[in-house]
C-alpha cells in the first residue's frame, strides 16, 4: 500500500471525493483515507507499475485540490485550496445521497 501525506482535506466529504475520484483510474484497488493525519492510502491491482500508478494517483489528487504535503506554494497553493472545497462540496453531496438510500 502506498501511502500519500495531502494538503486541504477537512472533513468525509473531502474523503468520499478523494476515494470516488481515485477509484476510476485503472489499476487502483483500494483507497483510504485518513482525515485527521491528512493522508490518502492506495493499494494496486498488479504491483508491477506502482510508480507509474501513484504518479497517476498524485496528479488527480493535485487536480482536485489535495496535493502532496510541500509540492506547491504560492498562488498555486490557493488555487488548490480553492479546487479542495469544490471537491469536498461534490463528495458531502454523493455522500448524503448515498446515506439517504439506507
Amino acid at each position: 500500500m502506498e501511502t500519500i501525506f495531502v494538503e486541504n482535506i477537512k472533513c468525509g466529504g473531502c474523503a468520499n471525493g478523494i476515494k470516488q475520484k481515485l477509484a476510476t483510474i485503472d489499476g487502483v484497488e483500494k483507497v483510504d483515507v485518513d482525515v485527521e493525519a491528512g493522508l490518502v492510502n492506495c493499494s494496486f491491482v498488479n504491483q508491477d507499475n506502482n510508480d507509474e500508478l501513484l504518479d497517476k494517483v498524485k496528479q488527480q489528487l493535485q487536480s482536485m485540490g489535495y496535493p502532496e504535503v510541500g509540492s506547491v506554494a504560492g498562488l498555486k497553493a490557493a488555487g488548490a485550496k480553492a479546487k479542495s472545497f469544490v471537491s469536498c462540496a461534490v463528495g458531502k453531496m454523493t455522500d448524503s445521497s448515498t446515506n439517504e438510500d439506507k
